[in-house]
C-alpha cells in the first residue's frame, strides 16, 4: 500500500473523461491539500486533452494504459469516474497495486456488486471513499451542527424529494438508463445523493413499501420514477418521491420534522421552523453561492487527509453500502409489491 511523505505533494490520477471530469479537474486545481493531478486515463486520450485547460498546474499525462497509473509510485490515490459497468476489474487492478480509490457514485450497479467492491479494497488494504458531495454543502453542514445541539428532540417524519427533469436526449446516450451500464435509473444515478444525505441524519431505514416505474415521457429501460414509504429504525416514518420526468427541473430537498422544530434543506439554503413560531434561515443575506466544483473539492480534500492520517474518509465504501441497501430494498419492494425489510 502506498504511503505519502510530507515532503512531496499527494499524487492523484483521474480515470474517466466524461461529463463530470471537468468538475474534478477544477476541484483538484482549487484544492489546498498539496494535491497534484498526475494522470488522466481515457479510452481516447487525445479527446480528453481539452481538460488540461481547466487544470492550474503541470500538465498531467494523458493515457489509455492503466499500467501507467498502477506502476507510478508518485500516484497515491485514483478518482474513478467511469460508468459502474466497467469498475470491478478496474478497482481490482488498482487495489492490488496499492492505490487508494475515491469513487464517483454509485459504488456499483447492484448491492451484491457494491459489497464485492468494498471487499476487494478491504482485502488489498487500501482506502475506499465515495463521492457523496451533498454532505459537504453548507446547508447540510449547518443542519448537522444544529442537530448536534440536541434542541430539536426526537425525529418523527422525513420527506425526501427529488423532482428532476432529463430530456430524452439524455437517455439516448449509449447505455444510459440501462441495467447493464448504470444498474438502474433515477434511484442509482440521481436520487442516491439525497438518499445518502437523508441517512446521514436519520440513520438506517428498517422497512420499505415502494413503487417504481418508467413513465411515458421517456424511452428507457430502467425507472424514471420512484415513490416509497419508509419506516426508520429509530421509529420515524417518511416518504420518498424521485423522478427525472418532472418538468420544469426542480431542487432536491430533504425535510426533517422533529419534536421541537422542522428543518428543510436544499443545495442553497436551510430553513428552520421552531414549534414556538420562530423561523431561522441559512444562509444569511449576502451569502455567496459556491462554485459547482467546491463540493467535490471538499470531498477530495477530506479523502486526501484520510489517506495521509490513516483515518476513515467522510463516506467510506462500507458506509456507502447503507444507501445501496436502501435502493435495493426500494427496487425489491416495487418488484414484489410488498413491504421489504431494509436493515443492513
Amino acid at each position: 500500500m502506498n504511503t505519502t511523505s510530507s515532503s512531496r505533494r499527494i499524487g492523484v490520477a483521474l480515470i474517466g473523461a466524461g461529463m463530470i471530469a471537468q468538475t474534478h479537474i477544477e476541484a483538484l486545481s482549487a484544492a489546498k491539500s498539496g494535491l497534484q493531478l498526475k494522470a488522466i486515463l481515457s479510452r481516447t486520450p487525445d479527446m480528453a486533452r481539452y481538460l488540461n485547460a481547466y487544470y492550474d498546474g503541470p500538465s498531467p499525462v494523458f493515457t489509455s494504459d492503466l499500467a501507467q497509473i498502477t506502476n507510478d509510485p508518485t500516484i497515491d490515490f485514483v478518482i474513478v469516474a467511469t460508468p459502474p459497468s466497467v469498475r470491478i476489474d478496474l478497482i481490482t487492478t488498482l487495489a492490488q497495486a496499492g492505490k487508494h480509490i475515491l469513487l464517483e457514485k454509485p459504488v456499483a450497479r447492484t448491492l451484491a456488486e457494491a459489497k464485492e467492491v468494498v471487499q476487494i479494497c478491504q482485502s488489498a488494504g487500501v482506502t475506499l471513499g465515495v463521492l457523496f458531495q451533498f454532505r459537504k454543502r453548507a446547508p447540510s453542514l449547518m443542519a448537522h451542527r444544529i442537530l448536534a445541539k440536541g434542541r430539536l428532540g426526537r425525529l418523527g417524519h422525513v420527506e425526501i424529494s427529488v423532482p428532476l427533469w432529463r430530456s430524452q436526449a439524455y437517455y439516448d446516450e449509449l447505455g444510459r438508463g440501462t441495467y447493464a451500464r448504470d444498474g438502474g435509473g433515477v434511484l442509482l444515478t440521481q436520487a442516491i445523493h439525497t438518499l445518502d444525505l437523508a441517512l446521514s441524519f436519520t440513520g438506517p431505514v428498517a422497512s420499505v413499501q415502494a413503487m417504481t416505474a418508467t413513465t411515458p415521457l421517456h424511452d428507457m429501460e430502467a425507472e424514471d420514477f420512484a415513490a416509497a414509504g419508509l419506516r426508520f429504525a429509530n421509529g420515524a416514518v417518511g416518504s420518498l418521491t424521485a423522478s427525472t420526468a418532472t418538468y420544469p427541473h426542480g431542487l432536491e430537498s430533504l425535510t426533517l420534522h422533529y419534536e421541537h422544530g422542522s428543518m428543510r434543506i436544499d443545495k442553497d439554503r436551510l430553513d428552520l421552523h421552531w414549534r414556538n413560531g420562530a423561523v431561522e434561515h441559512f444562509p444569511p443575506p449576502g451569502y455567496a453561492k459556491p462554485e459547482k466544483h467546491e463540493w467535490h473539492q471538499a470531498v477530495i480534500e477530506d479523502f486526501a487527509k484520510a489517506i495521509a492520517t490513516g483515518t476513515p474518509p467522510m463516506v467510506s465504501g462500507t458506509a456507502a453500502l447503507g444507501v445501496h441497501h436502501l435502493i435495493d430494498a426500494i427496487e425489491t419492494s416495487s418488484r414484489l409489491g410488498q413491504v421489504v425489510t431494509c436493515l443492513v
